[in-house]
This record gives structure tokens, sequence and C-alpha cells, in this order.
């Protein structure tokens, strides 16, 4: 059984990890693993951009607005200090996104009156919750060019070994190793090789869980396949704390299209003026100004909830964004991937109506971490989706993901950098060599792929009809004893039969699933993401769901 070892094992190629790996090769050796290829990441579809406060470019706004609103969209649960830390680091972290390569849209490039002045400065767009504009991307597709990006540094680097189609299994602990409890300790993975098709034994002083979000486990959701919560399950596994598991956002507007699914319509798109509408008697009828102020450029659960009220009342199956008050020049210019997108399907932006719909999209719960992205197990970072700092509250600001991901990132290597110069080298290296390898114990290969399939399909369902958007308590008590079933079976398949990536994210799914499911039932009232009939008051916050494998 083969062992690799190194300083840094940073498990996720996101921007959150990349950006991670490519600040830990400054201090050390870095493995950098995905289950996939580098860029099967959920970042690489982020279309909006990345929030910052750029100072002397918008001098309209501040990192007083920012924290404002990003506290506003939190419903009231935001960790202030979290919320100030990461704000006021974000500049920084952009700084060295533009030195390492990404290329910003600037004024010159979209010539149109979404922009601000001054020509040689940054194109900065504006979303809903923000007010005012301090989203910097690149057109449409800001995650495809960030990844672009880092992953050329990270191919680059001599201190950073990628391994491709590399799915971690579980984190090695000393806890799991029967090395006593005290002071548990994360001593790097186990994880499937899976062209090779063996489990290699992964040590390393840092361990850095940078998996992202958890879309999956909805039936509807904007994320890809790989969004499958594999790093919160294996940190709940090893007994770290996880929190804010109820606050799962839905994206309000999923392109409605039976010829796709998965595709993003950014909310920039209503930064820049698009309109929800409904479609009653023949007509296109306005009808956000019934629950927000703010109208379209509602924060997203507000908008969310909003729009899966409207299909429930009327009984149509999808709303309408009309942004056909900007000419063509502009929208091909502006968001040229979501032009294309939906000009192939027949759709024209500047004279159609985009039909759209809620979809699961980001989980801002996740492994409880500090503003260094430390968690509760000991050399175990969090940072990115599968996180939880507290910025997010109980509702995500748009396009606060792709900052909170760079600055946590920073933190992180940095803190983990000061902990490994304080460890005891020798000591690590004698309790690595000790470390036992995988054993498939008595499992067999199995033909019953439909099994997997079957559970993997209910979940998905019973999540969205009865832990989605809207809520009660009878719904999630059903859920409840769904899941606790089909963790039976799961776990009977899992200690029975070869371990296949399948079944590695059928387990965590299932797992996700049940942790979203137990937060939901206890936090007794309504806020923010979570919204359940029985308590629409919100007289009883807590500030955190916390769970802890017993």
């Amino acid at each position: 059984m083969s062992s690799e070892r190194f300083d840094y094992l940073v498990i996720g190629s996101g921007i959150a990890g990349l950006f991670a790996a490519i600040k830990a090769a400054e201090k050390g050796s870095v493995a950098l693993v995905t289950k996939r290829k580098l860029f099967d990441c959920n970042s690489v579809y982020a279309q909006g951009g990345i929030s910052c406060v750029m100072e002397g470019i918008n001098k309209k706004d501040s990192f007083e607005s920012h924290i404002k609103d990003t506290l506003d969209a939190g419903a009231g649960l935001c960790n202030k200090e979290a919320v100030s830390v990461i704000v006021n680091g974000a500049p920084e972290c952009i700084a060295d996104l533009i030195e390492l390569g990404v290329k910003f849209t600037k004024r010159g490039e979209v010539e149109d009156d979404c922009t601000i002045e001054e020509s040689d400065k940054y194109d900065l767009g504006k979303e809903g919750g923000h007010s005012r504009r301090r989203i910097l991307h690149a057109g449409d597709v800001t995650g495809e060019e960030l990844i672009r990006a880092l992953v050329k540094v990270c191919r680059e680097h001599e201190d950073i070994k990628v391994f491709e189609n590399h799915h971690a299994i579980d984190l090695l602990t000393t806890s799991r190793l029967g090395w006593g409890d005290e002071n548990n300790q994360c001593m790097g993975a186990y994880i499937l090789d899976v062209d090779q098709d063996k489990v290699k034994t992964f040590h390393s002083n840092i361990t850095i869980l940078a998996t992202g979000g958890a879309g999956k486990v909805y039936q509807y959701t904007t994320n890809p396949d790989i969004a499958t919560g594999d790093g919160v399950a294996m940190a709940y596994r090893a007994n770290a704390q996880i929190a804010n598991m109820e606050f799962f956002q839905f994206h309000p507007t999923c392109l409605y299209h039976h010829k796709t699914k998965s595709f993003l319509i950014s909310e920039a798109v209503r930064g820049e003026g698009a309109v929800l509408k409904i479609k009653k008697r023949g007509k296109y009828v306005e009808f956000m100004d019934k629950y927000h102020e703010l109208k379209s450029l509602a924060p997203r659960d507000i908008v969310a909830r909003a729009i899966d009220r409207e299909l429930k009342e009327t009984g149509e199956k999808c709303v309408y964004l009309n942004i056909t008050h900007h000419p063509v020049e502009v929208l091909q210019k502006r968001f040229p991937s979501i032009y294309e997108k939906c000009q192939s399907l027949g759709i024209d932006m500047a004279k159609d109506v985009i039909p759209v719909v809620p979809a699961a999209h980001y989980c801002c719960g996740g492994i409880k971490t500090d503003l260094k992205g430390r968690s509760s197990l000991d050399r175990l970072y969090g940072i990115g989706e599968v996180a939880c700092t507290g910025l997010h509250g109980a509702n995500r600001l748009a396009s606060n993901s792709l900052m909170e991901a760079v600055v946590l990132a920073n933190n992180a290597v940095e803190d983990a950098h000061k902990r490994n110069q304080k460890c005891n080298g020798a000591a690590i290296i004698a309790q690595f060599n000790s470390i036992p390898d995988w054993s498939r114990g008595n499992a067999t290969d199995s033909d019953e792929q439909v099994v997997i399939t079957h559970n993997w399909q209910e979940i998905r369902s019973f999540m969205w009809d009865y832990v989605g958007i809207f809520r009660t308590t009878k719904r999630l008590q059903r859920a409840k004893r769904r899941i606790r079933n089909i963790q039976q079976e799961i776990n009977h398949y899992y200690w029975n039969f070869v371990i296949t990536p399948d079944l590695i994210e059928l387990r965590n799914l299932a797992c996700i699933a049940e942790l979203i499911i137990d937060s939901a039932l206890s936090r007794k009232e309504s806020r923010g993401l979570h919204y359940n009939s029985d308590y629409e008051n919100t007289s009883n916050a807590v500030l955190e769901t916390i769970i802890r494998r017993r």
C-alpha cells in the first residue's frame, strides 16, 4: 500500500484550495488533491464576481458600507468580527490574485452605463443586497478566469504536487487510530486513487479542507455533480464541530428549460436592472414590490421565497427575468456566456424574457472555524464553502463567498505556518511511521449499482420536498425518518462492498442530508434561509446551531 507525505495536504481545487496551495507552497511541500480534474470545481461556475471595497475606484463605497450590507443580509446572525476581518482583508488578496494573473474586466472593456467613471480602473458590478458597486468580475465568467489563472500557477509550481482523480475517503486522526481522544489531531487522510483503484495514505503536518459545497443533496441545484459535501461529512466523522447547516441558500434564478440543467442566471443580471415578473392572464406582471423595498434586488432568501410563493399561488412552473431595456450590444459584452446560452435555446435576452426558478445554490453552514480557518480538530483547517466562519449569518450576501475563500485561505496558511514552526518535527515523523495502511477487510465487489442510484435519487427528492425553501416541523420529522433508514442501508453497503467514488459520495451526501435536517429541527424560528411555517417569528434566535458527532 503506497503512502505520501507532505507539509500541507490541500483537498479541493476551487478558488480556496488553489489559492491556499499557492500560498502554502511558499512555506513547504504541498499535495493538492482533487477528486476529478483541477477545473472540476464549483468555483469555475461563478458568474457574478468577487466583492471588494476598491478604495480610490468607487469613491462612494466604504468598508463600513460593505459591512452593513453583509450584516443586513445575514438577518442578525452574522459574526460581526468575522464580517469586519474578512471585508477589510479582501483588497490585499485581490491584489495577490491580480499579481497571479487574474484579469478582471476594466472600464474600457464594457461600453455602457453599467460602469463607473475612470476608464483605466476596474468595472464594478452591483448585485442583490449591495448598496454600492463593488463586484469585480471577468465578464460573466469570473470563476472560470480565476480558476484558469490559479490552475496555471499550481501546475507550474515545483513545490505543489497535483493529484487528480483522487477521492478523499476519511481523515486520519489520532482518535481514529486509537491513540487517545485527548488533543485529537488530524494527520492526513485516506484517499482513493481512482485510476489505480487503490487507497493511499496521505500524511501531512497540516490538512486544509477546501472541498466546496453540497448542492447535490437537493434535486434542483445550480451546483455541478462534484458538490456532494465531502469535506463537511469527513470533518463530522472526525468529530469536528459543524455549524448552521440549516442555512442553505437557494439561488432565485436558475434557467428553466427542458434542454439544460443547473445553468445559473447571475444575480448581476438583476444588478444591471433586470426585473422579475410572473405570467398572469397572458401578461408579465412585476411582483417583488409586494415583498421588499429593493424589489428584484432584495436579498436572495427573500427573492427565492417570493418566487416559491408566487409559483404555488398561480400554478405557474417558472417566473421570468426581463432585461430587454438594454440593447443587444450591451448584453453581449456584459453577459457573453449567459447571452450565448440563452441564444442557443432560442431566447434573445434583448427581446425575450428569461424563464427562471429557484435552485439550491450555497451552503452557509459547514465546518465551524475561526477567522484563521482553524476547526475544532487540531491541525485541520476549513476554507471556502466547506467552512462556517460566521460571515454569512442566516443568508449570504451575493459575491461574498469568493471574497471569504481567498481571505480565509490566506489567513489559514499564515496560521498553519506558525503552527508548523512550533511543532516537534521528530515526534510528528515518528507518529506518521506508525500509521496503518487502509484495510478493505472482507469487502467484496458488487454489481448493485442500482442501490446507490436509488438511494441518491431518494435523498435528493425528499430533501427538495421536505427540507427546501418552505419547511414545516412535520416535514422535517418525515425527512428524519427517511434518512435514518437510508443511512442504515448505506452503512451496511459501505462496510461490506468495495469502495467506489459513487459509494463515497453517497455516504457523504446522506451525512449532509442528516446534518441539515437535524440543524433545521433544532432552530425553533424562521430566519434568513431557514423558513419553518410553524415558527414564523425570530424571537427564539440562537447565534449558531452546533452539531458534533457523539
